[in-house]
């Protein structure tokens, strides 16, 4: 604690403790409490209260008052136990008296002050941070805590039953710490007392008659085994599970017990230990009885999570995927009757009746594919599935459940017709199946299906009664598959059928441009961005492309008046020129088309547009083409950079500039790799003293970029400067690599030293510096490749950096400014002396 701090802390406990004052803003006191973590943390030793015994004399003093402020009550709770997480500490309020009168039987326990519950809470917090010593914990144990602890697991505030069942999981564990050197068997296990207390507890509760402690007893054991106590601490674990599995089995066959939804986590969590990664023992054998007795809605994230365990037994692994595609299976068999092809199972783990049942029941149909479905992306996510999961059916499946939804597949079994009115128009599984669909397109066994897939994504595509939200999924599912075509091998009947369905996408394409609803404009337009990326190379893209009106759709919506709409068409324009307008062989002809034009367009829209969307979707546009080496040679593109970076200094949008920066910082590394003749970054001390360092400046002033850069230094926005300062560090590492300053008086001496000085000057005001001359002050010239070798040598950028980079709270959130405050609020000290914030 700095002195200054220890100065101001007697006046803040005092004003604490007394109840005249008005009362602090709880921010400000939870302030002050990780102040007190921090210092705790760092420093176990008892100084910290006996250096300042304003701190017991506060506790004393809230403990003498009548009926203390709830909040003054809590803070004063969670103080002492934050005091106390010291043996040395402890040890001092105890021999003072005050732990006993705070979490004892004489505290707030038997007072009216725990009916609030923020009370309750901070009794619990104080014994969390008080319990990391063995005499804290007999402390604990002694004067009765742990039957208030029980208690409070079932408290009707859900942050402190919460608060209550994290306790005790950190007591089991923390009890157990002492003993974990012992190495003890199995059979040697002994719980230590507040250990056995608990298990005691959780047996008990279990047997219980009251469904509210069953379930309580079930989520404290499922956070044990969830936290480290199921990893560290293995011989405990086993013995803890073998004294409550039988009751954990009775609750899986007993269908009555309202419990049964906490087993599929609770077994879960188990199976994640390190103790039951073998494929031997009853503990799967209960896995196995849960996946048959659950429900499918509590089955299927038992089931998924097992699929995700690296050593769950195979035959576990297998049974779990059963469960799982049991209700794809089911929409497999109902869709035709009788069946015209095979399931996706031979045969189900459970009942398949309950899942009929599900899928029949307009209230549970939907929820139950939307759950499997959510399952079944995350595993066809995995990069390691060690299951085999049969893909071609699955995606028969899909496509069933999409025209269920749609309404394009009248089914002739009376089940099938059940869930086909259940399901239609039902926009939340069309879009859980469509993200299937989606990642299903990685997959290599669905070619045979290609055909059909198509045209039930083109249904959607064309429909009407296609939802807008539905439609972007659909457009993202068929982007992901036309890659998937492209990649097959091509033979003759292959090229027609991908020329068809092109054809088709296309013309879907441009009645969607035309949308009335923006959304659906905007949909298309990212679904042509994404179809330009991965497939402009492609023979046949280009062509349907060509001869279709997208071209000229697009650059019309460039005009949309929809914000969104146009910038998503900039970046379709931006993508659709490399096409058009940067191939080495432009096949698209005719004066409106070549890249001048487009260019002048782009920078129109930078310079005019009202909306921040679109000007950023034009600096980001620019940006790409720079990189790719689209903007020509060295000269036209100094022209280009200095164009664009011109309007991006007048923007006042800091997403526009950041952009503008990101380009100048591009441009300089392809600037100093091509006239270095170095394909990598950094340049060579030979190199940085000969004809091409001249050069380089000479281009960057041209480029007009040191007057942009120093300028966004001082931007209002503190990212602008920050990426600003990070070009500039750059560029001085390349010119200076040795990291050797110019003599300062050589500077000075200079011609521009005046300038200079001026320049470092106005740096330091920051955002302070009003109206920065972009074209010089002072004498500063920015276009002089001399002047600005010698400002990068010159000012001290990197303490600059660090500036930029400090936290704009490191001042205002300091302890002592914290304190201050405090004491202003209150009225005992004036305002010109505190540091609001």
């Amino acid at each position: 604690m700095t002195r200054e701090c220890a100065a101001l802390l007697p006046g803040v406990c005092a004003a604490l403790a007394d109840p005249r004052q008005p009362g602090l803003d709880d921010t400000c006191l939870e302030k002050l409490l990780d102040w007190f973590r921090s210092l705790t943390w760092f420093d176990p030793t008892v100084e910290l209260v006996q250096d300042n015994p304003c701190l017991t004399e506060l506790i004393t003093s809230v403990l003498a008052l009548q009926d203390p402020s709830p909040s003054i009550l809590s803070f004063t709770l969670q103080l002492a136990g934050i005091l106390a997480s010291s043996e040395s500490r402890f040890q001092h309020l105890q021999q003072e008296k005050l732990l006993g009168r705070l979490f004892g039987q004489e505290g707030p326990r038997g007072s009216t002050a725990w009916e609030d519950a923020s009370v309750r809470s901070a009794w619990v917090k104080g014994v969390h941070s008080m319990v990391h010593h063995q005499p804290a914990l007999l402390f604990l144990c002694s004067m009765g805590g742990m039957d208030v602890i029980f208690t409070l697991q079932g408290d009707p505030s859900l942050f402190v039953a919460s608060a209550a069942s994290q306790l005790l999981v950190h007591i089991l564990t923390f009890s157990l710490e002492s003993e974990i050197s012992k190495a003890l068997s199995t059979k040697d296990c002994d719980w230590p007392v507040c250990a056995q207390m608990i298990v005691k507890h959780i047996q008990e509760s279990l047997q219980s008659s009251s469904a509210s402690h069953m379930e309580q007893s079930l989520k404290l054991l499922s956070s044990l085994f969830g936290s480290c106590f199921g990893s560290c601490y293995a011989a405990w674990t086993e013995v803890l599970w073998s004294d409550v599995a039988k009751q954990i089995k009775s609750f899986l066959l007993e269908e009555t017990v309202q419990a049964q939804p906490l087993l599929a986590n609770l077994l879960l969590n188990v199976a994640r230990s390190p103790v039951f990664c073998g494929t031997e023992g009853s503990f799967w054998a209960l896995v196995t009885s849960a996946l048959e007795h659950l429900t499918p809605v509590q089955a299927g994230p038992l089931a998924v999570g097992l699929l995700k365990l690296c050593k769950c037994p195979q035959d576990v692994r297998i049974q779990a995927l059963t469960v799982l595609l049991q209700p794809m299976d089911c929409i497999l068999r109902a869709a035709s009757q009788p069946l015209e092809c095979a399931g996706l199972l031979d045969e189900s783990v459970s009942d398949p009746g309950a899942v009929e049942s599900l899928l029949s029941s307009k209230t549970t149909c939907a929820g139950l594919l939307c759950q499997t479905l959510a399952h079944l992306e995350k595993l066809l996510s995995l990069k390691h599935l060690r299951v085999d999961l049969p893909c071609v059916s699955l995606l028969r499946s899909l496509m069933t459940i999409l025209q269920f939804c749609n309404g394009f597949l009248s089914p002739t079994s009376p089940l099938g017709s059940t869930i086909s009115r259940n399901l239609i128009n039902c926009f939340r599984v069309q879009k859980s199946a469509l993200d299937v669909l989606a990642v299903l397109s990685e997959e290599k066994d669905c070619d045979t299906l290609i055909g059909n897939l198509f045209d039930v994504l083109l249904a959607y595509l064309q429909s009407p009664n296609t939802s807008p939200t539905v439609l972007k999924k659909t457009f993202q599912a068929t982007s992901k598959w036309l890659v998937h075509l492209q990649g097959l091998s091509c033979s003759n009947s292959q090229w027609q059928q991908t020329e068809k369905i092109l054809e088709d996408v296309f013309v879907v394409l441009q009645k969607r441009l035309c949308s009335p609803c923006w959304e659906v404009r905007d949909s298309s337009l990212e679904f042509l961005t994404a179809m330009v990326k991965c497939l402009r190379d492609q023979k046949e893209f280009r062509q349907c492309f060509l001869s279709s009106e997208v071209l000229r759709l697009t650059e019309n919506l460039l005009e949309d008046p929809e914000s969104y709409v146009r910038a998503s068409a900039v970046t379709a324009v931006g993508h659709l020129a490399l096409i058009t307008c940067f191939a080495p062989e432009s096949p698209v002809t005719g004066s409106q088309y070549n890249k001048e034009s487009i260019v002048a367009k782009l920078q129109e829209i930078l310079s005019t547009d009202s909306e921040g969307f679109p000007r950023r979707a034009v600096i980001s546009t620019f940006t790409k083409w720079l990189r790719g080496g689209c903007t020509g040679q060295l000269e036209d593109t100094v022209q280009f950079v200095s164009r664009v970076i011109q309007t991006v200094e007048r923007d006042l949008d800091w997403e526009v500039k950041l952009g503008g920066l990101e380009l100048v910082e591009v441009f300089c590394s392809q600037t100093i790799c091509q006239l270095s003749q170095c394909p990598y970054a950094p340049v060579s001390s030979a190199v940085t003293s000969s004809a091409p360092q001249k050069e380089l400046l000479q281009v960057f002033c041209r480029a007009k970029l040191f007057g942009f850069l120093y300028g966004s230094l001082c931007d209002c926005d503190k990212p602008v400067g920050q990426r600003a300062c990070d070009v500039l560090v750059g560029l001085r590492g390349h010119f200076y690599p040795m990291s050797t300053l110019e003599n300062p008086q050589e500077i000075e001496d200079s011609p521009a030293g005046r300038g200079i000085a001026w320049l470092q000057r106005t740096l330091r005001q920051g955002s302070l510096a009003q109206n920065f001359p972009m074209d010089g002050g002072d004498g500063v010239d920015f276009q002089d490749p001399e002047t600005m070798m010698l400002a990068l040598g010159a000012i001290d950028l990197l303490e600059l950096h660090d500036e930029l980079n400090k936290s704009s709270d490191h001042v205002e959130e300091s302890p002592q400014s914290l304190l201050q405050d405090i004491l202003a609020t209150v009225g005992t000290i004036e305002d010109n002396e505190v540091d609001c914030y």
